[in-house]
């Protein structure tokens, strides 16, 4: 099994029992997380984000307890933080042409950082697997909501 580099909304709703996804989130981290789990500063900065935004969270909570969690998430010993280290240019979705406007940019890059990583990108959003669909099956797992 490949490590898993979870997307923003995985995160937030392993982290926020109140999230409409937080069961099957749980479930598989229960199942999945024992094979390596990763962030980056993208996503753990965007779990900080929309945990302390009340517009987003109705339990939202200050950044000094968002980053309590966060800390605690992240020293679960099977998770890896994993560097903004691929240039954009560089990244193998951006390179395929199917990345048609601005608000693929964060997935194709997460995407592209899994598959750099050899690792799959975790996450509840199918629309994704269109961006490079020739690995999907190998770099990319999509939760049932």
């Amino acid at each position: 099994m490949k490590t898993a580099l979870l997307d923003v909304n995985v995160l937030v709703a392993l982290a926020w029992p109140s999230h409409i996804h937080h069961e099957a989130a749980h479930e598989w981290f229960s199942l999945e997380q024992q094979y390596g789990w990763a962030t980056c500063p993208i996503t753990q900065s965007a779990l900080l984000r929309l945990s302390s935004n009340p517009k987003i969270l109705p339990d939202a909570v200050s950044l000094a307890d968002a980053l309590g969690l966060l800390k605690a998430m992240t020293e679960i010993p099977t998770h890896q933080f994993w560097e903004d280290s691929l240039p954009l240019p560089d990244g193998i979705v951006f390179q395929q042409g199917y990345v048609l406007g601005h608000r693929q940019i964060t997935d194709a890059y997460l995407y592209s950082l899994a598959i750099h990583h050899d690792a799959r990108l975790v996450t509840f959003d199918s629309g994704i697997s269109a961006l490079y669909p020739a690995v999907a099956d190998k770099h990319l797992h999509i939760l049932q909501a």
